[in-house]
């Protein structure tokens, strides 16, 4: 990847991510470094130009539509790649959706970032799925909204589901902790592995009559994939 270094960032939606991620880009710009962004997003997003008026220079942006945003995050790993290698750039950070908590668009060998929101409650980790369990660093915003005990135990809830992840708090809006963020995540991205690129954790399966536009319900519309609910007899 001619020394380009990948770093993705999921989270919930509304947990402060692009918030978080303009403030580490701009640390990272001040200490010399090209950096780029790419968000991915569903139906709408004003990310792009958000990332520009902070005076990163690399940004681009895309919507999936109908389609699975994180399905559309995996597809299109490789020319995001090429498109930072093209231009130079030292590291590339990838942001997603973050709509199915079950979804994974970690990269093996990319630092991987998960956002949490404070305000999720304590039993948030509990509910999210690889993108918090294959995660290096986890942040955490918003923990000026709630108290110290409640700081602790969702500390404490992150690591019992993310053991081996760095736990970092963080305040979106006026930045604070982002300087160390930007330092640790300077100090530990790593360029990728020549080989073939792989996520960390499989997708969810995802084809079935409905994700091919089928809009009527029914066991006789169904295709694919099908998990039926087990209700009580």
């Amino acid at each position: 990847m001619s020394g380009l270094r990948l770093v993705t960032m999921a989270g919930p939606p509304t947990c402060g991510k692009t918030s978080v991620l303009r403030h580490v880009l701009g640390h990272l710009q001040a200490a010399g470094r090209k950096v780029g962004v790419v968000k991915l997003d569903c139906l709408v997003t004003e990310d792009a130009q958000r990332y520009r008026q902070a005076g990163i220079e690399h940004v681009a942006q895309g919507l999936s539509g109908s389609l699975c945003p994180d399905h559309f995050f995996a597809g299109n790993v490789p020319r995001l790649l090429s498109w930072g290698v093209d231009r130079g750039l030292d590291m590339l950070f990838l942001e997603s959706a973050g709509l199915c908590n079950r979804c994974s668009p970690h990269v093996r060998g990319a630092l991987a970032l998960c956002v949490l929101d404070h305000l999720g409650g304590v039993r948030l980790p509990a509910k999210v799925g690889p993108m918090l369990r294959s995660a290096d660093v986890v942040v955490a915003t918003r923990g000026d909204l709630v108290s110290q005990a409640e700081r602790e135990v969702f500390a404490l809830e992150v690591r019992r589901h993310a053991p081996k992840a760095r736990v970092l708090g963080v305040q979106g809006q006026t930045g604070q902790g982002t300087l160390e963020l930007a330092r640790l995540v300077d100090r530990r991205a790593t360029v990728l592995p020549a080989d073939e690129l792989r996520l960390r954790f499989s997708m969810p399966s995802a084809v079935c009559s409905y994700c091919l536009g089928e809009t009527r319900l029914g066991d006789e519309r169904q295709i694919g994939n099908l998990k039926l609910l087990e209700l009580p007899s």
